[in-house]
């Protein structure tokens, strides 16, 4: 099982490459600029959003590691970007290793200050699904910037 979560991972992994190949292709401007019609505001944020979701659900919950947790504003390019995903690759890498054979084992995760069991296979979904959806954010957003965005989905 922990071979499929792996192989899992790397088509994640490969369809973040290509947006975040993309992303390079922006200008630094459109990267950087806030747009208050999406959440996280900015290409740059949505980003860190999602690196700021691996932070928490994977560094701090799964693997209890004291997280200092990756401010927006220190990410100025995409090159930077791509460094910050170099450590949620690794933060990831470590939670698949501590998986064993029994990804369904549950642990204890606080939220809103409730802790609560879950399943490791179950943040591990959490976890990729929230970058999809942010992923789509970004591409929504760069299109309205006037780009092409590209396809980065797993199948293609």
């Amino acid at each position: 099982m922990r071979a499929l979560l792996n192989s899992q991972y790397a088509w994640v992994q490969a369809s973040r490459e290509v947006l975040l190949q993309y992303c390079a292709s922006l200008s630094e401007e459109d990267f950087l600029s806030e747009h208050s019609v999406f959440g996280r505001g900015s290409i740059r944020n949505l980003l860190v959003h999602i690196a700021n979701t691996y932070e928490f659900w994977i560094g701090k919950q799964a693997l209890n590691r004291p997280i200092d947790f990756t401010d927006y504003s220190s990410v100025k390019n995409v090159h930077q970007a791509v460094i910050l995903f170099t450590t949620v690759d690794k933060l990831m890498d470590e939670f698949l290793n501590s998986l064993e054979n029994d990804p369904c084992a549950e642990i204890a995760i606080t939220l809103n200050e409730r802790t609560q069991s879950v399943s490791t296979l179950k943040l591990f979904t959490h976890v990729l699904t929230h970058e999809f959806h942010h992923k789509g954010q970004i591409l929504s957003l760069s299109r309205q910037l006037g780009y092409i965005p590209v396809d980065t989905d797993i199948v293609r």
